[in-house]
């Protein structure tokens, strides 16, 4: 019940919410807290457009470890692609 009626005061009570650029600038400290301390995702628009976000830092860190594993994975697949020596490309290339 207080939840309930907390988030019809507080706007800022969901996960994820949705700010205009200048609001964002005037609001960037409470912003930043609400990422780092209730860990809320907000995404910035500029013209009803989203441009950027503001995340809570174990997000962030989640994703750059999810894109090392596909870097990783990636090369490991391009390793067993065939080489071409140097001399063939430059030869092809004039040089």
């Amino acid at each position: 019940m207080w939840y309930n009626l907390y988030r019809k005061v507080n706007p800022y009570m969901s996960s994820r919410r949705k700010v205009a650029s200048s609001i964002a600038r005037s609001e960037f400290a409470d912003i930043v807290n609400r990422a780092a301390y209730a860990g809320e995702r907000v995404i910035v628009h500029r013209r009803k457009k989203a441009v950027a976000a503001v995340v809570p830092l174990q997000d962030l860190e989640l994703l750059e470890q999810l894109e090392d594993r596909i870097d990783l994975e990636d090369a490991r697949q391009r390793l067993n692609e065939p080489t071409v020596p140097w001399s063939k490309i430059k030869k092809d290339l004039g040089l």
